[in-house]
């Protein structure tokens, strides 16, 4: 079988020379073409027979059934239609290189389509947030601060490393004074945290580990069974279990009130257990724990729109038709739906099951810090580009 990308329609005489010096039977031909969004490739491949062909080589023609498509195809038309736009605020160090946020953009992108908004994504340099770049470079100081105010959400997705996290301390201190959507994944959290013990708790020495071993206030330690000398399979890695702890919190809602959530992990550090009893005095929720209790995974601020951070990693399970729904509490809230999403969610409705088609054509939007500059690398610094759905970037 050959699979052809290309711009337009490859036409028939073009498949028989394919056909004569590939010794592929024509038949077994596809012409994957430029579409609106990539959800339209495999109803391509369908409308090609690319289904009768596999299962002609595997001999299965007797037992298959045509494909249930209709759900996709609604959603991948609804993809298109969306007009009215949601902007999140993606504040991370390797903005230039958004392939290195990639499930996260995806994530965005399927609970954005599954609440019927066109995401647009602001790509922010945390570093760029920071009170440095005030002096070194002013106007990409104020072009990072216009972005990360003019957005509806703010996200800090995972990460290694002490660059950049005062501005994504900095990003979360806004997000929690200004009562904007905030959601925090993996190291996004544990900063969270920080800020918090930082600037409501008044410890204004507090710290991870990771960034200062020496800190007087250590709100994130390294975890006990982590090895710090074999950096390679000493994580905490893979599937875990986490349990709600506060039943009618926000995020026990959006998974449909279960007791508890299986997710995947990947980090060393962890927020310190000794420090949960102050943090919940000063108003800071531990909803989800490990099933010891002393692994914190899931905070929130009660009172505030929605400002959650989670230990794991969501966007890995997230799907199209089964969005994650941390990411589909950050779009409601941005969006002014939380309250019907969570509704909906202890009702045992799926939010992404609803494709009525909109009357709102659907490209998430990527910007930053407001300039229009492409690298050669294919990322962008300092720029505005249109993600198309596909992964690719155009300026």
């Amino acid at each position: 079988m050959l699979a052809c990308r290309s711009t337009k329609e490859l036409e028939e005489n073009v498949k028989e020379k394919l056909s004569q010096f590939c010794h592929v039977p024509a038949a077994n031909i596809f012409t994957l073409y430029d579409v609106s969004n990539i959800w339209h490739i495999p109803l391509l491949l369908r409308d090609q027979k690319a289904h009768n062909a596999i299962l002609k080589v595997l001999n299965l023609e007797s037992v298959a059934q045509e494909p249930k498509l209709d759900e996709w195809v609604a959603r991948a038309t609804l993809y298109d239609t969306l007009q009215d736009e949601v902007r999140i605020a993606m504040v991370g160090k390797y903005t230039g290189l958004s392939d290195s946020y990639l499930s996260v953009l995806k994530a965005l992108l399927h609970a954005s389509v599954s609440c019927h908004k066109k995401l647009v994504v602001d790509w922010v340099a945390s570093t760029d947030l920071e009170d440095s770049t005030a002096s070194e470079a002013p106007d990409a100081y104020k072009a990072a601060w216009t972005l990360l105010k003019g957005a509806d959400g703010v996200l800090v997705p995972g990460g290694f490393g002490d660059r950049g996290v005062k501005g994504k301390m900095m990003a979360a201190k806004y997000a929690r004074e200004n009562n904007v959507p905030y959601l925090g994944i993996c190291l996004g959290m544990q900063l969270a945290v920080v800020e918090f013990a930082r600037h409501v708790m008044k410890f204004p020495d507090a710290d991870s580990t990771e960034f200062n071993p020496n800190t007087k206030t250590p709100c994130v330690i390294f975890m006990p069974e982590g090895s710090k000398t074999h950096m390679g399979g000493t994580m905490r890695l893979g599937s875990r279990r986490t349990f709600f702890k506060v039943t009618d919190c926000k995020s026990a809602k959006l998974y449909g009130d279960v007791n508890y959530v299986d997710e995947r992990h990947r980090h060393r550090y962890e927020v310190n257990p000794d420090m949960v009893p102050a943090f919940e005095n000063a108003g800071l929720q531990f909803v989800g724990k490990d099933e010891t209790g002393q692994r914190m995974e899931i905070i929130e601020i009660p009172d505030h729109r929605f400002f959650v951070g989670v230990q794991f990693h969501p966007e890995f399970k997230s799907t199209p038709s089964k969005p994650s729904p941390p990411f589909v509490g950050l779009i409601a809230a941005a969006c002014g739906q939380l309250d019907q999403v969570l509704q909906d969610s202890c009702n045992g409705h799926v939010v992404a099951a609803k494709h009525k088609l909109g009357d709102s054509s659907s490209t998430p939007l990527v910007h930053q810090n407001g300039h229009a500059q492409k690298q050669a690398n294919g990322g962008v610094a300092n720029g505005t580009c249109h993600a198309n759905g596909n992964g690719s970037t155009h300026g």
